[in-house]
């Protein structure tokens, strides 16, 4: 008799009869704390007795329980004044094209189209060969973990691409380029080239294996939009409905992530095709679960609130994504901000209990 995962009955908004967690993690110290063995002593036991206590946090499992390095012991040579500490190490850096692209003529002589092997350009996060469908699609199905590597029916599998279309010249570029060119008619070139490019990603992310694709681009900040709703509707929309549609004729479903407040494109990202929406607490997750009870919605949970520690608030913000949840037909629970590590291990485990409460 064929199952099917909580995660796959709430993208696909068929109301689950237990409210499954969709979580950015990357919180060390609460692992140790939640299971009493040191995640960087034990890394793979620390896991899987995560697994064994709080299956519903479905985080990976590590191939070998070799000690990690804690960050405080890490290497000098890989820290610089542009990575910030990032869950067991550091992060990617943040100057984006900054070192590559000096000054808008760079940017204007720029083509995508010629330069397809992004893997020399420092800043773009997901910097493969983009030369051909076929590279592109050795290069995805690489990433995919081995359960996601063959076709099943009612899990949640997916696959994800970080560049859907707004994040190309963003990160290409760095923002002081991409903002200083994008009004500029000559843009506009740039902006189909990196178009035709994600035509080849696309015909490759609808050969993968799995369920579900989700589509990543930050189009607002905690304050709402980055660019007016007409550039968007010129530039980034439509490539959305037409990228998305090819994944839909495959059987993919499509779920869309975003940085900051989203309110105000919310309902031109589901008219694109979007199934679900993954995003940050800036939202107004209640008017969106109101105005589109049939797509799935994730990211309300506030980190902010993590940091305060306090039992009653973190229990008050679970019941309100609780009655966020009765609103629509699909809901996950998501701290969209983030756990990151310097989260109070004990603010977690009261987030997990308070959320086990309210099922």
């Amino acid at each position: 008799m064929l199952t099917y995962d909580d995660r796959y009955l709430a993208a696909m908004c068929k109301s689950p009869k237990r409210i499954p967690h969709y979580e950015h993690w990357s919180c060390p110290d609460a692992e140790s704390y939640l299971t009493g063995i040191d995640y960087f002593k034990h890394p793979r036991q620390c896991r899987l007795k995560l697994k064994e206590l709080y299956p519903e946090l479905n985080l990976p499992i590590p191939q070998t329980d070799d000690p990690i390095a804690r960050p405080a012991d890490a290497d000098d040579d890989n820290r610089d004044k542009n990575t910030v500490r990032w869950g067991d190490g550091q992060s990617w850096g943040w100057e984006h094209g900054q070192s590559y692209f000096k000054s808008p003529d760079q940017v204007f002589a720029f083509s995508p189209l010629e330069n397809p092997d992004f893997r020399q350009i420092p800043g773009v996060v997901m910097n493969y060969d983009f030369s051909s469908e076929d590279v592109i699609y050795k290069q995805l199905f690489s990433l995919l973990p081995q359960e996601c590597r063959k076709p099943i029916e009612g899990a949640f599998t997916c696959a994800g691409f970080y560049n859907t279309m707004f994040m190309w010249p963003l990160l290409t570029f760095g923002w002081e380029l991409f903002l200083e060119c994008c009004m500029d008619s000559r843009f506009e070139r740039i902006m189909d080239e990196f178009a035709q490019i994600n035509r080849r990603v696309f015909a490759a992310l609808s050969r993968l294996p799995v369920n579900f694709i989700i589509c990543h681009d930050d189009i607002t900040v905690t304050r709402g939009p980055v660019c007016s709703p007409g550039w968007m509707k010129k530039y980034i929309f439509p490539r959305y409905e037409e990228f998305w549609s090819l994944l839909k004729s495959k059987g993919k479903h499509v779920i869309f992530m975003s940085d900051g407040c989203l309110d105000v494109y919310v309902d031109d990202v589901v008219s694109c095709g979007a199934c679900g929406i993954i995003t940050e607490p800036y939202t107004d997750f209640k008017a969106i679960a109101r105005r589109h009870p049939e797509i799935m919605i994730a990211g309300e949970g506030d980190n902010r609130i993590l940091m305060e520690n306090n039992r009653d608030l973190i229990r008050a913000m679970v019941k309100s994504m609780y009655e966020t949840a009765k609103i629509t037909q699909g809901y996950m629970m998501c701290i969209g901000n983030h756990i990151p590590w310097n989260i109070p291990p004990e603010a977690v485990k009261t987030y997990l209990l308070a959320s086990r409460e309210n099922e």
